[in-house]
């Protein structure tokens, strides 16, 4: 289907990198539970570097598109020139109204560069499947490697289709200078891993009113008795001074405060 009609010049191959960089910037600010700090925020010089680690000899296109609110347009025109010196194409968009925002551009640019190109690969960085889930997957049964980038937390749409690759940021060599300190549990070590309290436990002593829990608390059963004869296995509890996050990946360091 790829085949060029005699009057039509050939398609050249495209890979296209697509940046949401409002639900990224949404979805760090939950999982870090505040503002990120520079140092928190992704390396957009690692990210071409991935990107372009598997693109091969084809032509490549980094776009990221993001909202400029009136108040922040000072502030976003470094950042948005750092992009383009590392070779992104930037779509800023005014934030007038609550309901502007970019996943609309986004899908429009995919779809002009699959009119103008041969896609190879789609790389989507955003866990917005409510847009991009359907369009990702046509795009996947059109012979296009479909890639989504973003964070385990809220790409489920992603890593539950058969039809889509899911690759989690911090995966991305260098794409952090830190460590975000995430309870990932699907990225344990063999051997099982310790995360630290996010606050002390005296902390709960200077609390006024009830205890508040981010999470039901299930109950827990008392365990059976042993059989007679048997000794219960004793329980090793850890030292204080091991207890520590999982250990994050090679090359960074522990995110604290």
């Amino acid at each position: 289907m790829d085949s060029p009609r005699p009057h039509e010049p050939a398609r050249r191959d495209l890979d296209l990198l697509v940046w949401d960089a409002p639900n990224i910037d949404m979805t760090l600010s939950s999982i870090l539970g505040s503002r990120p700090a520079s140092s928190d925020r992704p390396r957009f010089d690692a990210i071409a570097r991935w990107f372009l680690s598997e693109a091969a000899d084809h032509e490549v296109e980094g776009c990221v598109f993001t909202n400029v609110h009136p108040t922040s347009a000072v502030s976003l025109r470094g950042w948005i020139e750092a992009l383009r010196s590392f070779g992104y194409a930037v779509f800023a968009r005014p934030k007038v109204h609550p309901e502007d925002d970019v996943d609309d551009a986004m899908l429009q640019h995919i779809a002009s560069r699959r009119a103008s190109h041969r896609l190879r690969r789609v790389v989507v960085a955003s866990g917005d499947g409510r847009n991009f889930l359907a369009p990702l997957e046509e795009l996947h049964r059109a012979g296009v490697r479909v890639v989504v980038l973003s964070f385990a937390e809220v790409a489920g749409y992603a890593q539950e289709s058969p039809l889509i690759e899911f690759v989690d940021l911090e995966d991305v060599p260098g794409a952090f200078q830190v460590s975000l300190g995430r309870t990932r549990l699907t990225a344990l070590p063999p051997d099982g891993g310790w995360f630290r309290p996010t606050r002390p436990m005296r902390a709960l002593l200077e609390d006024s009113g009830p205890l508040e829990h981010p999470h039901p608390v299930p109950a827990v059963e008392a365990p059976a008795p042993a059989p007679a004869g048997e000794d219960r296995p004793r329980a090793q509890p850890p030292e204080v001074g091991e207890v520590g996050r999982v250990p994050a990946p090679q090359g960074q360091q522990a995110r604290t405060g």
